[in-house]
């Protein structure tokens, strides 16, 4: 066995194709990538946990699946892995082993791919930066000092700087399309019920989120959704079924689109102005290409949805936190998570049902408005983030929101905590950073993030497209011509393989 020396610079399908001919052994080409982790991963805190052995150990017996023999990455959230850690980023699981693949991981291996670790995250996946307590921050390899993102995190980092060429990741405020922005690579988010979440899980954050992968092309984005893509055994959600594989349509003409945009930051409170200039210069861009382009902002009412959103994501995570007593055998104490999520917890705790439930039907409702907005339009652009990277650590709790943490924390939570304003003021700097991506997971839309713009000072800022319900396949046109035209294979990190 040897190291490829050409490894970081083919894609996923481009590996798969010199291993399926003979050029490259698989083995070879893990050994790539296990050196890769090896010299890079102690600048950017993107993998937490490895099993080099094992996956030596099944590079013989690898299916004949399209991605045979291409090292790949799980994130620590979801993706089980029977026999390896699943910590969900959080001190209460770090010695919590499953016994059981998740589906999605028993496609990914059906697919070829060849796992050999894990990825940073933040706990339990709650917030869009990856500064776990458990692990540390994941770093951006294009500036080590800014966030990668999160949750997928690690996952964008590690693709980014060419560890690997893809990765799993998973989406519920952004969780894919927030690294991908981050680390200047290609993040969808597959239409609600597309990709399978059993078996143990049904539609997770109440169908919020979606699990699936990030890559530095949109090629192999098409052809692993065209792997793993359809529904398991009782899936809560179905999407309807491609009319084509998803590859195929990376080779199609998307035709004139009638595109929307919008600059409004709609769930923050500004904008910046590389993020706003990413956004017109792309819709010049599109309209050059020949598609309708128009400048119209979705009635979207922030604070209610501010509230619905982190209603919904308190009862789950004390949901979540309650069942782990029963997978790691130990009582939930304060002092095994983190303060954010703690109060998460906290919360959740004190919201009725009759709450809980109204926050549901106002997501529901938002899928709806949506729905009626996109019978208009096939695609929806904005910015990704609000942004571009940040430091590591920008949403850590500091001053009064550690203070309103403790409180909340110490003190009998009563009708104070659940109360809108205070609720909305904690998340307010969240949503300045992520002021689009959740609306996606409310309404179950396919959402990608492309990385078509950099800042002044040489950092990613992703544009983000929206499709209506079940049609990855516009997406996936649209995204395949972006590439030809604004193309971003040729721009490397300065932490690259």
């Amino acid at each position: 066995m040897g190291i490829f020396r050409e490894y970081s610079q083919y894609d996923a399908l481009g590996l798969a194709e010199l291993i399926a001919k003979g050029e490259v052994s698989a083995a070879d080409a893990l050994e790539s990538a296990i050196d890769a982790a090896e010299r890079l991963n102690p600048q950017l805190n993107a993998i937490v946990h490895r099993f080099d052995d094992k996956a030596r150990g099944n590079t013989a017996n690898l299916p004949d699946g399209p991605f045979k023999g291409v090292p790949f990455l799980l994130k620590d959230l979801l993706d089980a892995y029977a026999g390896e850690p699943f910590t969900m980023g959080s001190r209460f699981f770090k010695d919590y082993v499953p016994d059981y693949d998740a589906e999605l991981v028993r496609r990914f291996k059906q697919a070829g791919l060849n796992i050999f670790g894990k990825t940073n995250t933040p706990e339990f996946g709650l917030v869009p930066m990856t500064d776990p307590e458990l692990f540390g921050s994941a770093r951006n390899p294009w500036n080590t000092n800014k966030t990668a993102g999160g949750s997928s995190g690690g996952t964008g980092s590690a693709v980014s700087a060419g560890i690997v060429p893809i990765a799993s990741g998973g989406d519920g405020g952004g969780s894919i399309r927030i690294p991908a922005s981050c680390n200047g690579i290609v993040g969808l988010k597959p239409t609600r019920g597309r990709t399978p979440s059993g078996p143990v899980m049904g539609d997770v954050w109440y169908g919020f989120a979606i699990e699936f992968a990030l890559s530095r092309t949109v090629r192999d984005t098409a052809a692993l959704l065209d792997a793993v893509a359809g529904a398991d055994a009782g899936p809560p959600s179905v999407a309807p079924p491609p009319e084509r594989p998803y590859l195929e349509e990376t080779q199609r003409e998307p035709g004139q689109l009638r595109i929307a945009y919008t600059t409004d930051p709609l769930l923050g409170r500004s904008l910046d102005p590389e993020c706003k200039k990413g956004v017109e210069q792309t819709a010049r861009k599109l309209a050059a290409l020949g598609h309708h382009v128009e400048e119209v902002t979705p009635p979207i009412d922030r604070e209610a949805f501010i509230y619905a959103m982190a209603t919904l994501i308190c009862g789950d995570t004390a949901a979540l936190i309650r069942g782990g007593e029963g997978l790691t055998g130990r009582k939930p104490r304060r002092r095994d998570f983190e303060a954010g999520t703690w109060a998460y917890k906290r919360l959740g705790a004190a919201f009725t049902a009759e709450e809980l439930t109204s926050a549901f039907i106002y997501a529901q409702g938002v899928g709806r408005l949506f729905g009626q907005f996109m019978q208009n339009y096939d695609v929806f652009l904005t910015s990704t983030l609000g942004m571009p990277p940040t430091d590591t650590g920008h949403l850590k709790p500091k001053g009064m929101d550690a203070f309103s943490l403790a409180l909340v924390n110490t003190l009998p939570i009563g009708k104070i905590g659940k109360q809108k304003k205070f609720m909305i003021d904690m998340a307010a700097p969240t949503f300045d950073f992520i002021p689009y991506t959740p609306l996606a997971n409310a309404t179950g839309q396919p959402s990608i993030s492309l990385p078509l713009h950099w800042s002044d000072d040489g950092l990613p800022v992703g544009m983000m497209f929206t499709g209506r319900f079940g049609d990855e396949a516009t997406l996936i046109r649209l995204a395949a011509q972006l590439e030809q035209e604004i193309p971003w294979k040729d721009r490397k990190p300065p932490v690259y393989a």
